[in-house]
């Protein structure tokens, strides 16, 4: 039976003895009792697995990670587009989305192009792609929308030889000009409708874009962000809400009190309305008469030889 076993540890002690496989009355090295100790962690360890439970945890593993990722199971330009609409709005700040849009489209019309190839109908002809030199002769003030008038400055010949002269010199461009300027806006947007030509007669030119002498569309010269009516207004605002802050100590009745806390709101609340007004004002873009400019035709222009 072994050893005698102190009262009430007998039966824990021999149970201990059973998990590290010594059988009572067996003289065991301390060398055998911590193999065997390692044993048994290792066998409660965590980090194995016992080989009859691997079936089930990786069904189990593999519904998990399904749940988890819904859209590997997608092409992956459709996981990318399922994603992105999962995704909240405020997240898309580079607009992703729209890129990657951009770059799924695909063509449907084939490898051809359905547009045949044009002839020109005729040989007095200004094709899409030339250039109009000119100057304004009245200037633009964007604060209200109107005309412009401006001056061709070099002749213009037919775009296929380039002999025939179709717009002389001095002929004059009629158009109009955006008046609406967003904040920051330093160009001004106007197009040409109408060319009139020294001897009468004119043409319509279907909002032909202007740009500067370099290609950039619009016309910058001077623009007034009327930052100094912006500061008068911010300033009056702070004076008016000193104003109120004023009280005559302790000893102000009631009727004061209230008289002055609600002069204080009215003077509060209208000096935010001034600086709202001032913060709206859009700016105002000037261009200066005689400034140079390009006309880009965008539409092939059908004229006749121009003869003085």
């Amino acid at each position: 039976l072994g050893l005698p076993l102190p009262g009430d540890l007998g039966r824990p002690i021999l149970e201990r003895q059973r998990q590290l496989g010594i059988v009572p009355g067996q003289d065991i090295s301390a060398e055998e009792q911590r193999l065997a100790q390692q044993a048994i962690e290792a066998r409660e360890s965590r980090v194995l697995f016992r080989v009859e439970n691997r079936a089930q945890q990786t069904d189990v593993g593999e519904s998990v990670q399904t749940a988890q990722h819904p859209f590997e199971a997608l092409p992956q330009s459709e996981a990318a587009r399922a994603s992105a609409s999962v995704a909240p709005a405020e997240s898309d700040q580079n607009n992703q989305q729209r890129k990657l849009d951009f770059l799924s489209q695909r063509s449907t019309g084939g490898i051809y192009n359905p547009h045949a190839l044009q002839t020109p109908i005729s040989p007095y002809q200004l094709m899409a792609g030339s250039v109009i030199a000119a100057s304004l002769i009245t200037g633009i003030n964007s604060d209200l929308p109107g005309l412009v008038v401006a001056q061709v400055t070099e002749n213009v010949h037919d775009t296929v030889t380039g002999n025939i002269l179709l717009i002389p010199q001095g002929s004059r461009l009629i158009g109009v000009y955006d008046s609406v300027v967003a904040f920051g806006q330093k160009r001004a947007l106007l197009v040409w409708q109408r060319i009139l030509l020294p001897d009468g007669s004119s043409a319509e030119i279907d909002n032909l874009p202007a740009s500067d002498t370099a290609g950039y569309a619009g016309l910058e010269d001077k623009v007034d962000f009327h930052t100094w009516q912006m500061i008068k207004g911010v300033a009056l605002a702070t004076l008016l809400g000193v104003g109120t802050e004023f009280s005559l100590g302790e000893n102000e009745s009631d009727l004061v009190k209230a008289i002055r806390e609600s002069a204080q709101q009215n003077a509060s609340r209208a000096g935010q309305r001034i600086t709202e007004k001032n913060l709206n004002i859009q700016p105002t873009i000037v261009v200066r008469p005689g400034w140079p400019l390009r006309v880009i035709v965008h539409k092939d222009i059908v004229l006749r030889p121009y003869a003085s």
